[in-house]
């Protein structure tokens, strides 16, 4: 699988980078299922401490179909993160088409207890061409 960090958002110092790779064989086309797995990292580039609350997620199928997801923290964490450090997940996400979207946002708590909302970078979910 490769580890190459094809998309990023930076919002106040805080950059997200998105690695996304098909998974055929978790995938079943001749089913209506296909399935990526996306790595993700947290960099705080900011100067302040950040503890990462809930996540937002905007999925769109070829469709045009759009589901909304929300959860707190990632993967069952609420990671802080110090000035410099950094912050490392995977996940996954199943669609019914071979092609779609994800974007988002997370929100993160200051020390001082106000919220900052960080931007998840759009990047697409496709699947390999396959002859019919």
């Amino acid at each position: 699988m490769k580890e190459l960090f094809d998309h990023s958002a930076t919002t106040e110092g805080v950059t997200v980078r998105v690695a996304v790779n098909f998974l055929p064989e978790q995938s079943h086309p001749d089913a209506g299922k296909w399935f990526w797995v996306y790595h993700i990292r947290i960099e705080n580039g900011s100067h302040e401490a950040l503890k990462l609350r809930t996540r937002h997620w905007r999925i769109t199928d070829a469709r045009g179909g759009v589901s909304h997801v929300d959860g707190e923290g990632v993967v069952g964490e609420q990671p802080r993160l110090e000035p410099g450090q950094s912050h490392d997940y995977v996940s996954g996400c199943p669609l019914a088409t071979p092609h779609g979207s994800m974007e988002g946002f997370y929100t993160f708590n200051r020390d001082d207890g106000e919220p900052l909302e960080v931007r998840i970078p759009f990047f697409p979910l496709a699947a390999p061409a396959t002859a019919d």
